[in-house]
């Protein structure tokens, strides 16, 4: 009598599952990097959203205030007219730390005008400055 041996496969089982679980691990940290980045997207698209409303609401100001548009103008690092203090005290309230920028420019018969807001990123890296400029002509 022959005996005959069998090829011996234990355990392939075992790799393939810890192979897929490897391979979930890696799709699962993918997934959770992207989500990430959508809530980092997410907060800037909240921030964005922010100083355009605020812009659109100066202007607004601005083109009811016409006599008066020098009282407007600010620089970055300027402090703000008794006129332009609660619109700049509101758009803080929203938009913490945010340093806003007005230009008034004079041409012919009207008045090119120019709102940078800037702020640092809620989410992600620190060091980024976002920046939302308008420019109008009033």
């Amino acid at each position: 009598m022959m005996i005959r041996s069998r090829p011996r496969q234990s355990g392939v089982a075992l790799l393939e599952a810890l192979i897929a679980t490897v391979i979930l691990a890696i799709g699962l940290l993918g997934a959770v990097g992207l989500q990430a980045r959508a809530y980092s997207a997410l907060a800037d698209a909240d921030v964005r959203a922010e100083a355009t409303i605020a812009t659109d609401k100066l202007l607004g100001v601005m083109a009811n205030d016409a006599a008066n548009l020098s009282n407007y103008a600010l620089t970055s690092t300027g402090t703000p007219s008794p006129t332009l203090k609660p619109w700049i005290d509101e758009t803080n309230s929203y938009i913490p730390g945010a340093s806003t920028t007005i230009t008034l420019t004079p041409q012919g018969g009207y008045t090119k005008v120019s709102v940078v807001i800037q702020w640092i990123r809620k989410a992600g890296p620190r060091s980024i400055t976002n920046q939302h400029q308008i420019t109008a002509y009033l």
